[in-house]
């Protein structure tokens, strides 16, 4: 028997599209309860139980790509996420932050440069899958620390509606 969905066509899209990310909040995977609640494909609302962390990065320093994977064969179909952050200059706070996240199971939002937002972690945890520290060799060289984020879904992240505000503790 033949899966059936309804196929929607995609049309020309004529305005400026920015790439890039500008910020990132992170929270604690909830204990009990979804993460959003996600009505239409979009995400209408947050656990309001979520503390959320900003992670600051310079201009230019981050990224999020999703991959989609089918094999027909094996029945598989799914969306693996990467959020790539570099935060500038090796120093303690920044390194102990970063030895917290690799240990936790997470909640990720993502705004890009034109102002979406998308929500990684709906079904299962983020986590962090991927870490460097770099000094960098002459003295025009990067200085930084670099981690990525990994979600797996059966799509590609949903974006949160328009009226659906984040409050970070810092």
């Amino acid at each position: 028997m033949a899966c059936s969905q309804v196929l929607h066509g995609i049309g020309l899209d004529c305005s400026n599209s920015m790439g890039g990310i500008r910020k990132v909040w992170i929270a604690s995977y909830p204990t009990s309860g979804a993460p959003y609640t996600i009505s239409s494909d979009v995400v209408t609302a947050l656990n309001s139980n979520l503390e959320w962390h900003t992670f600051s990065f310079k201009k230019n320093t981050g990224s999020m790509t999703s991959t989609l994977t089918v094999d027909p064969a094996n029945g598989v179909n799914y969306v693996s996420t990467e959020v790539v952050l570099q935060f500038s200059r090796m120093e303690t706070a920044k390194r102990v932050a970063i030895a917290a996240l690799a240990l936790s199971d997470v909640v990720v939002i993502v705004e890009d440069c034109n102002g979406q937002r998308f929500a990684l972690g709906a079904s299962e945890a983020v986590n962090v899958t991927a870490g460097t520290g770099q000094t960098g060799t002459a003295k025009g060289d990067g200085n930084y620390y670099q981690i990525t984020l990994t979600d797996e879904f059966d799509t590609f992240p949903p974006m949160l509606s328009d009226d659906v505000t984040i409050t970070a503790v810092d």
